[in-house]
């Protein structure tokens, strides 16, 4: 009997300990699972271009848990800037900021455009390549006509070739980012412009989890309308009167 009672109690602790991992560890490990795979599921961002728009991008996606790479070919002030974005901030050289990105933020003049198409080519290949990039008259020469005519969507595939590429974040001041971001009430609207779905669907979750509202307009051929000179350009507009104005759902 005194065995039998043993055995009964030793039944009822393993029970209990059963119970505990269940509800508690078992539970605690599911969440650490999921909290992984959704930090599996951030891809990398890196950036060839470290200014205004740039530097502000990245402190916004590393808030938001991202892991990005600034870049510059003096890396002593992008340090600095790393350093007051936090841990999930790195940095490195363009080639290097290209190859780590499984996203790619390309915020230079507009005439350097060809030549970084050119110098990461093998880098850039197959990658998703969010380009903020806007002609300007007065810099950038004789390019600037093609791309307001043709509109920048259409022009900037030559330049980038065989990237997944999306206009996105150039039709808003860089002044609005951290001010609007994650604001109360209808949020700002970003404008997207791509050909390729899937690069379109990780930019728009990419402008959420910067605090914003993405706006489909169409394929790259459409970033015409938001292109530098038209009416919506550069504005920072609820996402609402962004659709109105520029006719889409």
């Amino acid at each position: 009997m005194a065995r039998d009672k043993f055995a009964a109690t030793r039944r009822s602790v393993l029970g209990g300990v059963s119970a505990v991992a269940v509800a508690g560890v078992l539970p605690g490990m599911a969440l650490s699972s999921k909290a992984l795979a959704g930090a599996a599921a951030k891809p990398k961002i890196g950036f060839i271009g470290s200014g205004r728009m740039g530097s502000g991008l990245a402190k916004l996606w590393a808030t938001a848990g991202y892991k990005v790479m600034l870049s510059a070919r003096d890396l002593g002030p992008v340090r600095e800037l790393a350093k007051s974005i936090g841990p999930n901030a790195s940095v490195g050289t363009p080639a290097e900021a290209a190859a780590f990105g499984d996203v790619v933020v390309v915020t230079v003049p507009y005439n350097a455009l060809p030549q970084v198409g050119k110098d990461y080519a093998a880098q850039l290949k197959g990658k998703i390549v969010l380009d903020t990039c806007n002609p300007n008259r007065n810099r950038d020469g004789d390019m600037v006509k093609d791309a307001l005519e043709k509109g920048t969507g259409v022009m900037d595939q030559i330049y980038l070739p065989g990237t997944r590429l999306v206009r996105a974040f150039n039709a808003i001041p860089f002044t609005i980012l951290a001010p609007e971001a994650h604001s109360t009430g209808e949020k700002i609207g970003i404008e997207l412009a791509a050909d390729d779905q899937g690069a379109l669907a990780v930019a728009k979750q990419l402008v959420i989890d910067a605090g914003f509202e993405p706006v489909v307009v169409g394929g790259l051929s459409t970033a015409k309308l938001f292109d530098a000179g038209t009416p919506i350009y550069p504005k920072a507009l609820p996402a609402s009167q962004v659709r109105q104005m520029l006719g889409v759902k």
